[in-house]
């Protein structure tokens, strides 16, 4: 993939985007993969919901942003939405696998 300055128009830059979008989204799914993974070894809702690591984990996406130049609110914002997201879906799994056992 080109960088960004090798682009020669407008058409590349977006290809280039929707590449590095396709890949982003790819790595969301293998995240989501390692939380559905995660739902085994916990033991209540508590801890499926883990509210201390999730303030710990958006506090270093906080950090990880202003290490490479992003707004670390936007990115906050963006992994609280995800994470929950996937907090939820990891609840329904663990429950299932509850009812299951």
């Amino acid at each position: 993939m080109k960088s960004p300055d090798e682009c020669l128009n407008i058409q590349e830059i977006r290809d280039c985007i929707d590449e590095i979008d396709k890949q982003v989204i790819s790595d969301f799914s293998k995240r989501f993969a390692y939380v559905k993974a995660a739902a085994k070894f916990k033991t209540s809702e508590t801890n499926v919901k883990a509210p201390d690591r999730f303030n710990s984990m958006l506090q270093s996406r906080r950090v990880w942003a202003e290490e490479v130049g992003l707004n670390p609110d936007v990115i906050e914002k963006l992994y609280r939405d995800l994470v929950s997201y996937f907090i939820d879906e990891e609840l329904k799994h663990w429950q299932s696998n509850k009812k299951s056992e």
